[in-house]
């Protein structure tokens, strides 16, 4: 298996890779990473990397005036999806992949903070991607923004709440609006963080349901990894 060499966007410190560093180092795959929260963050050469993987945070693709460092961001996705690297968004990455390809990204009417069921579309139930995931699952979410879905790309995922959990756009550009990746100790973190969020919703969750629901954890960073494999050349 070729060694990939897998660079990601993290846009806050508390919302790194999660489990996909851990597949990444079983791999054996190489890492580095542009780390938009320190001062001295630096862009890589699109020529150098394979994948390439944004991940989530609280700001919006939209608060460039606040982060400018999003302008750079978004050049730089239009420019690896348009090179045809596989790349992968999560959460704020989604919307940042959606809205490189065209699409509209907005407040949702509801904020979606928890565990919630996630279910496959008529597309999802026929995409090579979800082959190893079930067609209904709990997974964890952390999103009060959404997108619609972008012009060419397959629905693959919905929940109550958000109509578009994931797509694949040309097999190689994916967006996962919710957190298959985190762990025990990203969820604390987010959850440390994010803790001003947790107010009376429909789709909020608080922290003692969010911690009580953690054995999912497991189930999720499986799926994770399907994903993951699914991707690799020659999957």
């Amino acid at each position: 298996m070729k060694k990939l060499r897998i660079h990601y966007f993290q846009h806050v410190p508390f919302e790194g890779l999660g489990c996909i560093e851990s597949w990444a180092f079983e791999k054996d795959h190489i890492l580095t990473a542009t780390q938009f929260h320190t001062p001295s963050y630096e862009l890589p050469e699109l020529k150098n990397i394979d994948w390439f993987i944004m991940m989530g945070g609280p700001m919006s693709v939209h608060d460039e005036a606040k982060y400018p460092w999003l302008k750079e961001e978004k050049v730089f996705i239009k420019q690896a999806i348009a090179a045809g690297k596989t790349v992968i968004g999560i959460c704020l990455g989604a919307q940042l992949v959606a809205e490189a390809l065209g699409a509209r990204v907005f407040s949702n009417v509801h904020k979606e903070i928890g565990w919630f069921e996630v279910t496959r579309t008529t597309q999802g139930n026929t995409t090579a991607l979800l082959k190893d995931i079930e067609p209904s699952f709990t997974a964890f979410h952390w999103h009060g923004d959404t997108f619609d879905l972008p012009h060419g790309a397959a629905h693959l995922l919905q929940s109550e709440a958000c109509i578009n959990q994931m797509f694949l756009y040309n097999k190689h550009a994916l967006g996962i609006q919710f957190h298959f990746e985190v762990t025990p100790q990203t969820l604390y973190a987010m959850i440390r963080h994010g803790r001003q969020e947790l107010t009376p919703g429909t789709y909020i969750q608080d922290e003692e349901t969010i911690l009580a629901q953690a054995q999912l954890i497991t189930e999720n960073n499986q799926r994770m990894y399907a994903i993951l494999n699914g991707l690799e050349p020659n999957a």
